[in-house]
């Protein structure tokens, strides 16, 4: 039986992730804040900031995932809140390749998080691995969050980085507050609601992680996404369908959602359109291809 731990492995992702890998066999550990060796997957502390990591964990692991990092959406962008964003990834790669090193041990393989937010707001430009990053503090945080991945790569590990779309869960991340005015009937799209929004169904991603895990000729950097994207309109109206809902679909106007959230309305108004070829061409196939009826097995 093999061992992977996982930093970050309580999150939207990890959670899903972890089951799936304990459903095929594997024994499956986290890395947390605070030590908890008795939950269903034994969680081992490290901490990112300090620099500190129970070795011990690290030393056990055939395969090390890392979707550790501070939520982008979920505290308005200060100065500080940005450096932590980017230092909470940037660090936590760090710090494993350094542990990696320290211990003289290499997992088959080092399986990260990255973002769709590299390529920046694009319009209706496809996007595949090769195109150049954009700009603003979205491409700006995960260029940075890539160069330490490749730090990784460079201690001799097997590494392979998922740059990932909107996940859909109603577990929580974007879909569970898309959901939330449909309660008053309305449904809300941002700006003029004809920006791209590459998305990924949570079982395809955790899919998708365990298919890079498993396949040995896979390394560098994937989309992590669907091969459908779809506009913030589409989805919105999409949402309405898979609900049955009456829902009157309204607009929230770009000038609104700048003065509410600041510079982080970019999470909501960019437009990244991202193929997904690249892993499709290694041999991975997608369980919800589709927007509709990724939403009607979550919403239906």
């Amino acid at each position: 039986m093999s061992t992977v731990l996982i930093g970050g492995g309580t999150g939207l992702i990890g959670t899903r992730l972890s089951a799936l890998l304990k459903a095929k066999g594997y024994e499956v550990m986290h890395l947390s804040r605070t030590a908890r060796p008795d939950a269903e997957f034994p969680a081992f502390e490290w901490d990112v900031e300090a620099g500190t990591i129970d070795e011990a964990a690290v030393a056990k692991a055939d395969y090390v995932i890392n979707l550790a990092g501070a939520g982008i959406a979920d505290r308005p962008w200060t100065k500080a809140r940005k450096k932590l964003i980017i230092s909470s990834r940037v660090q936590s790669a760090a710090l494993l390749a350094d542990t990696f090193q320290k211990l003289g041990h290499q997992p088959k393989a080092y399986l990260s998080s990255s973002a769709i937010g590299y390529y920046g707001d694009r319009g209706n430009e496809w996007m595949s691995e090769d195109a150049a990053p954009g700009d603003g503090f979205l491409s700006e945080s995960t260029q940075a969050w890539e160069e330490a991945i490749k730090g990784v790569a460079e201690t001799g590990v097997r590494t392979v980085g998922l740059r990932i779309g909107i996940v859909l869960s109603t577990q929580g991340g974007a879909l569970e507050k898309m959901l939330i005015p449909f309660r008053f009937y309305t449904g809300t799209y941002f700006g003029d609601g004809e920006q791209w929004y590459s998305w990924i169904h949570i079982d395809d991603i955790a899919r998708m992680f365990i298919y890079a895990l498993e396949t040995e000729t896979i390394s560098g950097f994937y989309n992590g996404v669907a091969p459908n994207p779809v506009t913030n309109k589409r989805l919105v109206t999409q949402m309405k369908e898979a609900l049955n809902s009456p829902a009157l679909i309204v607009p929230a106007p770009a000038f609104a959602m700048r003065l509410a959230m600041g510079e982080m309305a970019d999470a909501v108004l960019d437009s990244t359109r991202v193929l997904a070829d690249k892993i499709q061409a290694t041999g991975f196939t997608f369980e919800y291809p589709a927007i509709d009826k990724a939403l009607d097995q979550l919403l239906g």
